[in-house]
């Protein structure tokens, strides 16, 4: 199945699949609008990374919903939108630790 793409997400797997495809194996339209009630979110090293990111999705097609900013919860985020209208966060949060893979370290 060439349409299928799968990332190994350290014990969980991302799976993408054309939204045509999946909407018929659902059995839905694909053709829905609106807010889907979940983003996707990409936490950065620092606030200028999440302008770069940011940049870099304007440049491949995506629509930038919500510029960088300072946030009430003390970090700095931005949204955008891919063109299938998806949406996702890109944020610098000053009290979360990343590992050496760029990983967040949640205390748990």
């Amino acid at each position: 199945m060439e349409q299928l793409i799968l990332y190994p997400m350290g014990g969980i797997v991302l799976a993408l699949y054309p939204r045509t495809l999946l909407a018929e194996d659902v059995t839905v339209s694909h053709e829905g609008t609106g807010f889907s009630g979940i983003t996707l979110a990409l936490n950065t090293k620092s606030e200028q990374e999440v302008d770069e990111v940011l940049i870099q999705a304007k440049n491949a097609g995506g629509k930038i919903l919500k510029p960088g900013q300072k946030v009430f919860w003390g970090g700095y985020s931005g949204y955008f939108s891919d063109p299938d209208s998806h949406l996702f966060e890109v944020a610098f949060n000053p009290f979360w630790e990343l590992d050496e893979h760029d990983n967040v370290k949640l205390q748990v």
